[in-house]
């Protein structure tokens, strides 16, 4: 694989993320994460794919619809290992008791990546929130 593959594959790992909030798709964590990922959210971490699920599953199962958004992808290979560094901007709506407001932040997310026999998964992701704005109580309890 080129290093044009690698980068594009790793890519893929990381949208394929974006892409299972969204859409609450819990199972496919499973494609984006080692099964004894750790995941360092600043205010709480997560030790394995399982308890990463939980975590993420207690605030999104509370909101209404997301969409995160990736971008300025920062990636550097290293034989089967990786460092990358991207944006992420994401819109939660509300739903129930909050419907009609909103909460959006903006977070930087810096993972390490193994490639396995499937392509590229996280082992470690560290999230930097980089600010936010609206009513964060509309997502679940966490």
């Amino acid at each position: 694989m080129s290093a044009a593959d690698d980068r594009f594959a790793i890519i893929a790992t990381l949208d394929c993320y974006a892409e299972c909030l969204d859409t609450r798709n819990w199972p496919k964590l499973a494609e984006v994460f080692t099964a004894d990922a750790e995941v360092d959210w600043g205010e709480w971490r997560q030790q394995g794919l399982a308890e990463v699920t939980t975590s993420i599953r207690s605030y999104l199962d509370g909101c209404g619809p997301s969409q995160h958004l990736l971008g300025n992808y920062r990636i550097e290979l290293d034989g089967d290992t990786a460092s990358s560094r991207h944006y992420c901007r994401v819109m939660h709506m509300g739903k129930d008791e909050h419907q009609g407001k909103t909460y959006e932040t903006w977070i930087e997310y810096a993972d390490q990546l193994v490639r396995n026999g499937n392509g590229w998964l996280s082992r470690h992701r560290h999230a930097r929130a980089i600010m936010d704005q609206g009513d964060r109580s509309l997502l679940g309890p966490g």
